[in-house]
């Protein structure tokens, strides 16, 4: 007996929160001048709608929502454009970085008195005499000043 008073509760539970929560509600006074509510007014009385009608929805809200889209990838973009150009601008500052001491110790090579000497096209050996050592250093002094190293 107690199962069958639980599920018909449960089925009424179960019908009250199937019923639409938008339906009209209405206000009107009975013969006894008591305030009624119910979603049906009884006819001929005079009754008032007491929920308002949901707002209408903005026809322009998809219009406007696809802009606003549109201008978050629009700024995910540059930024990621914005950090690909940082991006290389640090790799290029290290590379000239690496560049300047690679002259730099051309330089130093060139002015030291040990024996300098690069390979011919056979894979022979060619020492450098003086006026080669000085070419070697004037150009990579060039070097330095055309890619502004610093000092």
């Amino acid at each position: 007996m107690k199962r069958r008073i639980s599920l018909a509760i449960a089925l009424c539970a179960v019908a009250l929160a199937a019923t639409p929560l938008s339906a009209a509600l209405y206000k009107w006074t009975d013969e006894n001048g008591r305030t009624v509510y119910g979603d049906t007014p009884p006819a001929g009385v005079k009754a008032e709608r007491v929920n308002a009608p949901s707002a209408p929805a903005n026809p322009n809200a998809v219009r406007d929502m696809a802009a606003t889209d549109a201008q978050i990838k629009a700024r995910q973009r540059a930024r990621v454009e914005e950090d690909a150009k940082a991006e290389k601008a640090q790799t290029d500052a290290k590379a000239k970085l690496e560049r300047c001491a690679q002259l730099r110790g051309n330089i130093q090579t060139m002015r030291s008195s040990a024996a300098v000497y690069k390979f011919n096209d056979k894979g022979e050996k060619i020492y450098l005499e003086a006026a080669d050592r000085e070419r070697s250093i004037a150009d990579s002094e060039t070097q330095l000043r055309n890619l502004n190293c610093p000092a």
